[in-house]
């Protein structure tokens, strides 16, 4: 039998490369978009792919069932992966920014994670998948509601390891870097509902950097690796007998995991306030 895959926010980046490349490994792949438009797309390249917005719980609902219906009630993995961003100084983001992209980095996830659990739990196995980032253990400035977020879904994922250690389901953080996406394209709209940066006591820093960094194409960052160094972790996340907890994806997040445990939190800020 085909193994099964649920996996979210597939319409560009991280999430289309894991559907091509866990597809082209023999797996049953739901590739899940949160527009209609991305699913039809994904549909006419031979994709099952429901329509599920972390924003909305009813397609969270309904994709799923739409997936169990294609397995006959079972699933061997979910990937959690879709999410935007929403840079700027905390003091600047307002607090319905906040609680905008908490709802679907964070809230939308534990939704989809908390219906798909009993199926598992009923077969007696299975795999939950959480694209976390180097931002849910470092805090660079200017992504702090990115990384509120990634901070409290790998809480979650640590807790929920923890608590089904018996269960047959293992739940697993994949770490990434710098990785080629959209996600930069992506939080321009939510920066500019979200964030008032022109009276800020910080706009000249915004003028500096953060709006070149945002409005203007200066190529790949440093260690930037393209969508498919993702992928092969969530193959061996989803294949390997004895998967890892967590796998760093990049040399940036390799060299956070070790400065984070040897150093004191005031070295890390003196090396994170140059980023600024």
């Amino acid at each position: 039998m085909q193994k099964t895959i649920l996996m979210t926010g597939c319409s560009s980046g991280i999430g289309l490369d894991a559907a091509h490349g866990m597809r082209e490994r023999g797996w049953t792949v739901f590739a899940a978009c949160r527009q209609r438009v991305d699913c039809d797309r994904l549909r006419a390249q031979g994709f099952i792919s429901p329509l599920m917005d972390y924003t909305d719980a009813e397609t969270l609902r309904s994709g799923l069932d739409e997936v169990l219906e294609h397995t006959g009630g079972t699933l061997d993995v979910l990937f959690n992966n879709g999410a935007h961003g929403l840079p700027g100084a905390v003091e600047d983001v307002s607090t319905d920014g906040l609680r905008s992209i908490f709802e679907s980095n964070v809230f939308g996830w534990h939704e989809l994670t908390r219906n798909v659990i009993p199926v598992m739990r009923a077969q007696g196995h299975g795999r939950i998948v959480q694209n976390s980032s180097i931002l849910g253990f470092v805090s660079f400035p200017w992504r702090g509601a990115y990384v509120a977020t990634k901070h409290a879904i790998e809480g979650l994922t640590d807790t929920m390891r923890v608590e089904l250690r018996d269960s047959g389901i293992r739940v697993i953080l994949i770490e990434p870097g710098p990785v080629t996406s959209k996600i930069r394209e992506k939080a321009i709209p939510h920066f500019e509902k979200y964030v008032d940066w022109e009276n800020s006591a910080l706009r000249d820093r915004y003028e500096a950097s953060l709006l070149k960094r945002l409005y203007e194409s200066t190529g790949p960052d440093r260690f930037e690796l393209p969508a498919s160094a993702v992928t092969a972790k969530l193959v061996h996340a989803c294949e390997s007998r004895r998967p890892h907890p967590r796998y760093y994806v990049t040399v940036p997040t390799h060299v956070g995991g070790v400065l984070k445990r040897i150093l004191t939190t005031r070295a890390i800020d003196r090396i994170l306030a140059r980023l600024r």
